[in-house]
């Protein structure tokens, strides 16, 4: 697959969104090392820390399918900002692989992207 294909993938995921508070729609797309695609999208609560960001959506999704070996994920959002995951996203991406690439895209198909490593260069670990 290629970027492309999973930024669209993310883009799709975008539009499940339930984002009445902020209307910021995000979708993530985590594709695992055997190809298998987990996809996410922002789930908003009123009470604003239970909410769950797209890539740990899509996280939780792959785990509990019993899959931990992630290639990298696409991040979309249609903004005129490219959409990067948040430190709580960062860290949870981490606990497995912080080599795994991070496509970070925003509205028109313009697309970045970084190393794990890059954007969380001293995970938190036990």
């Amino acid at each position: 697959m290629n970027d492309h294909e999973l930024l669209k993938i993310a883009f799709e995921a975008s539009k499940n969104a339930y984002a009445p508070y902020s209307r910021f729609a995000v979708g993530a797309a985590l594709e695992c090392m055997d190809g298998t695609v987990f996809t996410g999208c922002n789930v908003e609560n009123a009470a604003l820390g239970s909410s769950i960001c797209a890539e740990r959506t899509a996280v939780c999704k792959a785990v509990s399918e019993g899959q931990t070996r992630f290639r990298r994920i696409a991040i979309y959002a249609d903004s005129p900002n490219y959409c990067m995951p948040c430190g709580a996203c960062r860290q949870v991406l981490a606990e497995f692989s912080t080599d795994m690439e991070v496509l970070c895209a925003k509205s028109g198909g313009r697309y970045v992207s970084y190393r794990l490593e890059q954007l969380m260069p001293h995970q938190f670990k036990l």
